[in-house]
């Protein structure tokens, strides 16, 4: 259990102008709890909560479950009616809690699903002898959703017997011991974020919030002597433009959510030649999945194998990984079985929704999720299996492919392209003639569109379904429509 294993008397939540102790962390999460009881919610009922990464969000998460009313933190920057639908898949309750920025969207979707709008703000501390330390395996800790990047978020109970021994997975995997201090990019409501946040403070390490992510907000991670972070790959490629990855006292940079680019990841190595690297590959239901450790990577990379960084790895310890019915490929649903795992089929097995095949040594290789795969002329194209190709390309940044309807094949394949550089976008046939080397002919794009950025969310997932609608569309602002 989270809370059992915080270190009373070493340093919680680190902060630039302001640390609290554990013991200080406990005593604001009985605050909030007595705060929470005054308005008699009841038992058992979660609480969607607008927040951001910070101290007081942390003590109402602990403080919330610790009195059997676990909070349900919800993306901030979803639009009114996303975050309708996700409270309306909660059990009724009374309250939904927001920090004073996110009010107004709070008092909207407070009056569409009957709740009341409540802002927090730090809470006073109490006595932490009140808190129940010890709950029972099967108590919920918090709610997580989906990142909905094909639909509507979905809530992902987190049980405390099950968060424990993740806790532990990733303790192992990320080397977390007492005195440690950890960062993450990761917007609060995130696996990345909430999810790896109470990792650490189950080791006893130390974290950092960031309410959200900033070139400069990285910087001042310097400040407070970060030995471990995590970053999605649109991050890792703003930190190295402005030459502000490297941090002084980082020892472990974990990275993932999304494919890199081989030319970032490249550069990732030059810059931090010191730093263990920490590839993971899961899911909001269960997570992680496969890895690339700091061993795995350091042998890929003495043994000139970089072809190997292409995967998400191999599975983690006390996990197994399967391809379900793969085709003449060998791309399959993959399906995936550990206990560690939060939401899963009545046989115990999580149903990734994504495809994949595994390599010669296990490995594993992502190539779509199950609805983006597209069908040309009765031949399967899995996007991410193109984009790999192309985005190997020098004059291409970062690439999505989609399906566009056609009379003749059914579907065919459409290319957008963020252009290395965008006053001088590569020349369609030369993107053509560098995808056919590697590539079936039905695979290779035959439209291409160049576009200034492409749509994710804040976790850095690209949002197809967006570029479906509209391939010119740029950045989504933040997490409006995840």
């Amino acid at each position: 259990m989270l809370q059992f294993w915080i270190g009373r008397n070493e340093p919680a939540i680190v902060g630039t102008t302001a640390t609290w102790t554990g013991a200080e962390l406990l005593d604001r999460a009985a605050g909030a709890a007595a705060h929470l009881e005054s308005f008699g919610t009841e038992l058992g009922k979660p609480i969607p909560a607008l927040f951001t990464a910070n101290g007081t969000a942390f003590a109402y998460v602990i403080g919330a479950t610790s009195i059997g009313r676990p909070l349900a933190p919800l993306a901030p920057r979803l639009t009114v009616h996303e975050l309708t639908a996700c409270v309306s898949s909660l059990p009724p309750g009374p309250l939904l809690l927001c920090e004073p920025e996110f009010e107004a969207v709070a008092e909207q979707v407070a009056a569409a699903t009957g709740r009341r709008a409540v802002v927090i703000t730090t809470p006073d501390a109490a006595d932490s002898s009140t808190l129940d330390l010890d709950p029972r395996p099967e108590a919920l800790a918090f709610i997580l959703h989906t990142s909905g990047t094909s639909g509507l978020p979905k809530p992902v109970h987190y049980d405390q017997g099950t968060l424990a021994k993740r806790a532990r997975m990733n303790t192992d995997l990320f080397g977390f011991i007492p005195g440690c201090v950890t960062a993450t990019a990761s917007p609060f409501h995130h696996i990345a974020g909430l999810g790896i946040f109470t990792v650490a403070l189950a080791a006893g390490a130390a974290i950092v919030p960031m309410p959200s992510f900033t070139v400069e907000g990285w910087k001042r991670l310097a400040e407070v002597g970060t030995t471990h972070a995590v970053c999605v790959p649109t991050m890792l490629e703003m930190l190295l433009e402005a030459d502000a990855l490297a941090l002084p006292d980082l020892r472990l940079l974990q990275y993932g959510a999304s494919p890199i680019h081989p030319d970032t990841l490249r550069r990732v190595l030059e810059t931090l030649p010191d730093v263990d690297l920490l590839n993971l590959y899961g899911q909001t239901e269960g997570s992680p999945i496969t890895m690339i450790n700091p061993e795995m990577h350091r042998r890929i990379v003495a043994e000139g194998r970089p072809e190997l960084l292409t995967s998400v790895g191999w599975a983690v310890p006390g996990a197994t990984v399967s391809v379900h019915e793969p085709d003449a490929d060998g791309i399959g649903e993959v399906y995936a079985r550990a206990p560690h795992f939060f939401r899963v089929d009545p046989d115990g097995i999580l149903r990734t929704g994504d495809f994949g095949r595994l390599g010669t040594e296990g490995e594993l290789y992502l190539v779509g999720r199950k609805g983006d795969k597209i069908i040309r002329g009765g031949e399967n194209i899995y996007p991410a299996e193109v984009e790999t190709v192309i985005a190997d390309h020098p004059g291409v940044r970062e690439v999505a492919i989609v399906g566009v309807p056609d009379k003749k094949w059914g579907e065919v394949v459409r290319a957008v392209v963020v252009p290395t550089d965008p006053d001088h976008p590569p020349d369609p046939a030369d993107l053509r003639a560098h995808a056919r080397e590697r590539l079936a002919g039905f695979k290779v794009p035959i439209e291409w569109t160049f576009v200034d950025s492409l749509p994710r969310n804040a976790a850095g997932k690209l949002l197809r379904r967006l570029i479906d609608r509209d391939p010119t569309l740029g950045d989504a602002p933040e997490e409006t429509s995840r």
